[in-house]
């Protein structure tokens, strides 16, 4: 690496971001003046700075379930119509300021039905939001592509109603399907009736795998349902022996069925240190995967929880294992690869952005 990687300068990258939760992404000005609005009195904290830092420490936990106790109160936030369209327009432009091209933003509408909204109608506001913000932002020079990700909450019982809402609205921005939640005692065979439907659908869809849960979750989420993708799926690294003395790297059949296939990690790097699936960045498992050249890409997870962007998520890895432009291409590259897009708008974007867009910063900073 020639030049350090600075904040900036990767803020200036095009990015591409595939794993990212609506209600874990919200500003924190927009949740007290949400609560407000709403008479929502559990917050934590009214001022803005106290509540950001509130959802950042109470994250630092080091367990899943304790982290996803802090979406209780961004939930509560997100019953109206009106707050829907707000957080995913803001949503969007946050993105695209941050330099995000494409970017894949997940959200369970089952959980925001408490004021009387249907289903389709939390959907459509949530689309709407999108369109508004990606609007935005390309008047401001930032243009972005948003699509979403229906998530279906794996201790519920409604994800083939889930998955049938996805197809439904797939034609007006709707990608795919996801199952999301605490992983331990929820294992992903309990809905294989939606992901079944999926499928006969030709639909996408990704599963929350291998993260607080070992390697059991991830086989069931590829052999038994047919994810495209993992949500996370950090723990395949326990079926990779770290290299020996000669460098030589054993590896175990899923691992290798996983790189074969070229089964896209949807890794999240301080996320992942947050919930305890790996101690620190500087020993997160994406060093290793990267080597061995798994299709690993990058992704913020909760921005608001982890206090984070992908941009600071490619700064924090730049600084620990020393990447460089090439290095950041080849996650982003992966990412747009990966994406539930149709191919010719995958390619669109890779050789009319993303590799433009790096060829520039390289003969910029070189």
């Amino acid at each position: 690496m020639s030049h350090p990687l600075t904040l900036d300068d990767i803020r200036r990258a095009p990015k591409v971001l595939l794993h990212d939760h609506l209600d874990g992404g919200l500003r924190p000005e927009t949740v007290v003046e949400l609560a407000k609005a709403a008479g929502y009195t559990g917050l934590p904290a009214s001022d803005a700075a106290e509540l950001g830092a509130w959802f950042r420490d109470a994250s630092d936990s080091g367990a899943l379930e304790r982290y996803l106790e802090t979406f209780s109160h961004t939930v509560a936030v997100m019953q109206t119509r009106e707050a829907l369209e707000r957080v995913a327009a803001e949503c969007a432009e946050d993105l695209a300021a941050d330099g995000v091209v494409y970017a894949e933003v997940r959200y369970a509408p089952e959980l925001h039905l408490e004021q009387g909204l249907s289903l389709d109608e939390v959907v459509e506001a949530v689309l709407e939001g999108f369109r508004t913000g990606q609007e935005r932002a390309a008047a401001a020079g930032r243009p972005i592509i948003v699509g979403t990700l229906l998530t279906a909450m794996r201790h519920a019982a409604r994800s083939l109603e889930i998955a049938e809402l996805a197809v439904r609205y797939r034609d007006v921005g709707v990608v795919g399907f996801d199952i999301a939640g605490a992983e331990a005692g929820h294992p992903p065979t309990r809905h294989l009736d939606a992901f079944e439907y999926m499928r006969r659908e030709n639909a996408h869809f990704t599963i929350h795998a291998g993260e607080a849960f070992g390697l059991p979750s991830i086989w069931e989420a590829l052999q038994w349902c047919g994810a495209d993708r993992l949500g996370h799926g950090v723990r395949i690294v326990d079926d990779v022996q770290r290299p020996d003395a000669d460098g030589k790297v054993e590896m175990g059949r899923l691992a290798q069925y996983v790189r074969d296939q070229r089964v896209p990690l949807e890794m999240c790097p301080s996320s992942n240190v947050q919930t305890g699936a790996a101690p620190s960045i500087a020993e997160h498992p994406i060093g290793m995967l990267r080597d061995l050249r798994f299709r690993v890409t990058v992704n913020t997870d909760n921005r608001l929880q982890s206090g984070t962007t992908l941009s600071e998520e490619f700064a924090k890895l730049s600084a620990a294992f020393g990447y460089g432009w090439d290095d950041l291409q080849w996650f982003t590259v992966n990412a747009m690869k990966s994406a539930f897009l149709p191919f010719d708008e995958r390619l669109s974007l890779i050789n009319g952005r993303i590799k433009p867009g790096f060829a520039q910063l390289k003969w910029a900073t070189g």
